[in-house]
């Protein structure tokens, strides 16, 4: 049997977390079927696909040094043993270089390779964006990373224009191996429109992938993320943190403690609009001249602006009663956090050095 690879590049904040947790959910329905989601014999599969990602990118953050070595081998032996339909799904992939693209594509080889790449409008994708960036570190004001975003002096724009990415992971495929996946603004009448695109993409029915997942990376509102910012610049720990940092910080309180607060949501300042709307016109424009497939509706791209009597809020200037509902919330469950991983010995000693640190400074 021909083996054909289904290879989910991103982007970033398209869904990605829902539909990799599904897809580990039912990796043994879909092998049933035919369909194989590489994974370790041991272990979780979405984890697995994040290493290779790394490991073929040549980068090393979200765990212990080292952890992703000989990732992208392991991947690639696995889709050599299957067959059938492969997915494999992270997106960091996007906003790979061209040398990296072309090792991946080389590595495949043999294989019928298809380049599945989800896009959402700029006027949902740049709050998430960003609000994603501080969860991973960041410091930069949301006005600063918009700047940087429009003069293409981000990562984040690299793996979020369309035409950039698609003209590189697919130059040496024939367009009707490229999907472009649009992620529409209504989630359909049972919330699962997004699924059923991926699923379409992917070859498979739904069926076979009964069990739903209850994971996806929520946004943060202004208060929260302002919060988070700040936090980021006092334990001055950079955009790469140590694991126990990086499990805190973002598994625990960005996306179980924040997340939860009924919240101002983070919206895409109205003078940046304009900027969103040309490149939404360049995306549609190059989708229809390049014959690629596209799942959805074109449109979807465009953002919808809000409605005229919608008052803006400034996520770079919050009010401190907002910030301080947020940090009392998080200073209660970090407490707790705190107290159950550690001795009351161990504990006092390093309420003690931190103690210390803030005063030295």
């Amino acid at each position: 049997m021909s083996r054909v690879v289904h290879l989910h590049i991103g982007a970033p904040k398209t869904g990605t977390t829902y539909l990799q947790d599904r897809l580990m959910l039912n990796a043994a329905s879909l092998a049933r079927h035919g369909v194989t989601v590489p994974g370790p014999r041991a272990g979780r599969t979405d984890l697995f696909h994040f290493r290779a990602a790394l490991d073929l990118l040549e980068q090393d953050w979200g765990g212990a040094a080292g952890h992703a070595k000989g990732g992208w081998d392991a991947m690639v032996k696995r889709i050599n043993r299957a067959s059938g339909n492969v997915v494999v799904s992270h997106e960091i992939l996007a906003g790979a270089k061209p040398d990296k693209i072309a090792k991946a594509m080389n590595d495949l080889a043999g294989n019928e390779v298809h380049i599945i790449y989800s896009a959402r409008d700029l006027g949902r994708q740049l709050p998430a964006a960003w609000q994603e960036s501080i969860k991973q570190g960041r410091k930069w004001p949301f006005r600063r990373f918009l700047t940087k975003v429009e003069r293409g002096q981000t990562w984040f724009f690299n793996a979020m224009d369309l035409p950039r990415v698609l003209s590189q992971w697919g130059a040496k495929l024939p367009p009707e191996r490229v999907h472009v996946v649009t992620v529409p603004h209504d989630r359909g009448p049972n919330g699962d429109e997004l699924w059923l695109r991926f699923c379409r993409a992917f070859s498979i029915e739904p069926s076979w992938a009964p069990l739903d997942s209850e994971r996806d990376n929520r946004s943060l509102g202004i208060a929260e993320t302002s919060l988070l910012r700040k936090l980021n610049r006092r334990l001055e720990l950079g955009v790469w943190r140590e694991p126990a940092y990086d499990n805190l910080i973002r598994e625990v309180l960005a996306q179980e403690v924040l997340v939860s607060r009924t919240a101002i949501p983070v919206r895409l300042p109205p003078e940046r609009y304009e900027f969103a709307e040309e490149r939404a016109q360049i995306w549609i424009d190059w989708i229809k001249g390049s014959g690629v497939d596209v799942i959805g509706d074109p449109e979807d791209l465009r953002p919808h602006r809000p409605a005229e009597d919608e008052v803006w809020r400034d996520p770079d200037r919050v009010r401190a009663k907002l910030e301080l509902g947020a940090a009392l919330d998080a200073l209660t469950v970090m407490t707790q956090e705190a107290a159950s991983r550690a001795t009351a010995e161990t504990m006092g000693g390093r309420l003690r050095d931190t103690a210390r640190r803030l005063r030295d400074r």
